[in-house]
C-alpha cells in the first residue's frame, strides 16, 4: 500500500511549469501571427509583438519561480 504523501510527490508538477507553458504558447501564437501577417503582405500590428514579449516575460517568471523553489 502506498502512502498518500509519496503519491503526491510523484504526480506534482514542478513549480513554475504552468506559467512557462503559457509563455511558450504566447510566443508560438505571436510568432505564427507575425509570420502570417508577413506572408500575407499586411502591416505588422502591435498585438503579436506584445504576445511575444508577454510570453518571454512569463517564461522568465516561470524560471525564476522554479529556481526559488529548488
Amino acid at each position: 500500500m502506498t502512502r498518500p504523501d509519496a503519491l503526491t510527490q510523484t504526480t506534482a508538477t514542478p513549480h513554475g511549469a504552468v506559467i512557462r507553458l503559457f509563455g511558450v504558447i504566447f510566443i508560438m501564437l505571436g510568432t505564427l501571427n507575425t509570420m502570417l501577417s508577413w506572408r500575407g503582405g499586411f502591416e505588422l500590428l502591435s498585438l503579436p509583438v506584445f504576445m511575444i514579449a508577454g510570453g518571454l516575460i512569463l517564461c522568465l517568471i516561470g524560471v525564476i519561480i522554479r529556481q526559488s523553489s529548488a
